[in-house]
């Protein structure tokens, strides 16, 4: 069922696309755009711009390219509808639907309200309530003073069958659809949570959508920690604690902390590293990294330094060479996790993130510091199993420095090292490590249909673009055309002031101006509708690509110097037709000759005006003549 065009209108006008995408990439202002790295595929410089004003982004790596509807479309994986709809809730804008169409969406809204309500609830509770003294006591023990507490907006469940549900009046589809209660064996509706200190999850945006429970101390309850179970809000393999409140110094740092717990974060912000996150009771998921490297190229890993963690860390190597990101350890001291650190020694745990190792370091210590070294037979199983970490490196210089540590650990000569290394590169290890997939990842830009105004998908799937995105080049044209000829950067500079700056050069263009096909079925395009909005859904595929595209561009040059180089490009491209012409007509000849005239003048004064003027002027007549099949 559709929505009306003027409530998508609406939905469209009322987005911060910035807002939007800096839910799931770190952007940065340049000028008058935003700058960051694509979240449709893996890259290490930015090559993902936003145009605030105008609300579109383009891809220069991959040619993802759309509007706000576009991105939720592509990166939640809904249809347009459902994107609307979404974006219509984030906006409190409500949309008209008949029957049961919007019916998902708005019990979406139903139970975001509640967890707020809820979050608040709680979080009021524990500073006011009676019953929650104990809580109180525990969080002060932990060295949470007020401020924490209202930072993190913690909370207290009372110790009660139906509390909340109770006194915030839900319903039972509302209750157990938010991940706030349930029906138990009687059919009676109870609270989710009861007698545990709460900690919100939320979302990027800072909107709560589920909660983490701790027990106190002493309380008969086996489970520690107990989290909401997953809902139409809430996603544990795509949500991470904190980074509401982290990603500021994320963006800010380029590093994001990586920890198990949710006191670990709060003992990091604590300690003056305030840019913590958590997993919500699951193991850390390729989800959660590709979430993360959107906001930050390194990763440290901070898990408890036991078995555990260190096993768990073991898994993040596949994921840096695939997913193109800088993974690091930081080795916090034998027996002690960094919400005890935080408490005991908070320069300790900073500088465990300042010297974080990077992930093969950690994995060559980790081996060589089980290995038994003070024999010839365990210094030469210790190095196989080393060498066989170091094979796994794509970089040859990077698994050379490598071997040379083993070298030296294991007192071996580097150059019988380095033979092994090849032998185990080319045959694998004796004892196989665990297995990997090396195919490094491309992930998918969205598909061509993901918006029926055809703004999603590259150009070419397939292309590996091999220029400098802020310059124009290959594909400028936005169709097959790849020429990196010159004669096509005014006609695209001239794009774009006439996109961003046109009351400059409104008056100046002409489509007789440009010579590439795809540019000029543009700027008509441009000339002939009432705004931005509505030529990029008027034009076709390769039109549409390069407007969107030029959205994201700010122009770089003057309006005087771009017409005038505009002006005579086109001239010199007529002129050897108008020498032709002239050897058999007077008329013609005194008309080259001033033509000639004209563009040395332009050439001499560089941006004369009166001379562009003219030279305009005279491609009109002669396009006009041309037209109609008459001699000049």
């Amino acid at each position: 069922m559709g929505i009306p065009d003027e409530d998508v209108a609406r939905v469209r006008a009322a987005t911060d696309i910035v807002a939007l995408v800096g839910e799931h990439a770190a952007l940065k202002r340049v000028g008058q755009r935003w700058v960051g790295l694509c979240p449709f595929h893996s890259e290490k410089s930015p090559s993902f711009s936003v145009n605030a004003e105008a609300g579109f982004y383009y891809c220069f790596g991959c040619q993802a390219k759309g509007d706000a509807i576009s991105f939720v479309r592509a990166m939640e994986h809904l249809d347009f509808v459902d994107a609307v709809r979404r974006l219509a809730d984030k906006a409190g804008i409500t949309i008209r639907e008949d029957g049961n169409a919007g019916r998902d969406n708005q019990k979406r809204k139903v139970f975001l309200d509640a967890m707020e309500q809820a979050t608040e609830w709680y979080h009021h509770h524990l500073l006011t309530g009676q019953d929650a003294g104990q809580a109180r006591d525990y969080l002060r023990s932990r060295g949470y003073d007020g401020e924490v507490v209202r930072r993190f907006r913690l909370g207290w469940a009372p110790d009660g069958w139906d509390t909340l549900c109770t006194a915030l009046k839900l319903t039972e589809d509302v209750a157990v659809g938010a991940g706030l209660g349930f029906v138990n064996r009687r059919g009676r509706l109870q609270d989710a949570f009861r007698a545990r200190v709460l900690f919100p999850i939320c979302d990027p945006s800072g909107n709560p959508v589920a909660l983490g429970g701790r027990i106190l101390p002493g309380s008969s309850d086996p489970a520690k920690y107990k989290n909401s179970a997953e809902t139409p809000i809430y996603s544990k393999r795509r949500t991470l604690y904190a980074l509401n409140w982290a990603k500021q110094d994320v963006i800010a740092s380029g590093e994001v902390v990586v920890c198990e717990g949710y006191t670990d974060v709060i003992g990091f912000f604590e300690a003056g590293v305030p840019r913590a996150v958590a997993t919500c009771g699951t193991a850390l998921a390729e989800e959660h990294v590709k979430l993360l490297k959107n906001f930050a190229p390194r990763i440290v890993l901070a898990f408890d330094a036991d078995g555990a963690g260190q096993s768990a860390a073991g898994r993040f190597y596949e994921w840096e060479r695939k997913l193109e990101i800088d993974v690091a350890v930081a080795a916090l001291p034998p027996g002690s996790d960094p919400a005890d650190l935080a408490r005991s020694d908070p320069a300790a745990l900073r500088q465990a993130v300042t010297e974080a190792k990077p992930f093969l370091q950690f994995r060559l210590e980790r081996i060589l510091g089980a290995a038994d070294l003070s024999t010839p037979e365990g210094r030469a199983r210790g190095a196989d199993h080393a060498l066989a970490a170091v094979a796994e490196h794509p970089d040859d210089l990077v698994r050379d420095q490598y071997v040379m540590q083993v070298a030296e650990r294991c007192r071996l000569e580097p150059a019988a090292l380095r033979d092994r290394l090849e032998r185990i590169r080319r045959e694998g290890p004796r004892t196989p490590p665990p297995k990997a997939d090396r195919t490094p990842a491309r992930p998918a830009p969205p598909s061509d249909d993901l918006d029926p105004r055809g703004y999603d998908g590259p150009d070419d799937p397939g292309s590996e673009p091999e220029w400098d995105p802020w310059e124009d080049g290959p594909g400028t044209g936005g169709g097959p055309r790849r020429s990196t000829s010159a004669e096509f950067r005014p006609g695209l500079e001239a794009l774009r002031l006439a996109i961003h700056r046109p009351e400059e050069v409104g008056d100046r263009l002409q489509e007789e101006l440009f010579s590439d096909p795809v540019q000029r079925a543009a700027f008509v395009a441009l000339v002939e509708s009432d705004d931005l909005g509505e030529a990029i859904d008027g034009a076709s595929g390769p039109v549409q690509s390069l407007l969107v595209r030029l959205t994201v561009e700010e122009p770089r040059s003057e309006p005087d110097e771009v017409v005038a180089q505009l002006v005579r490009d086109t001239v010199r491209r007529e002129l050897p037709v108008l020498t032709v012409e002239a050897r058999t007509s007077p008329t013609a000849m005194e008309g080259a000759a001033e033509v000639a005239r004209w563009l040395q003048d332009l050439d001499r004064h560089e941006t004369s005006a009166e001379a562009s003027r003219r030279l305009v002027a005279w491609l009109l007549v002669r396009a006009q003549q041309n037209g109609s099949g008459q001699a000049t």
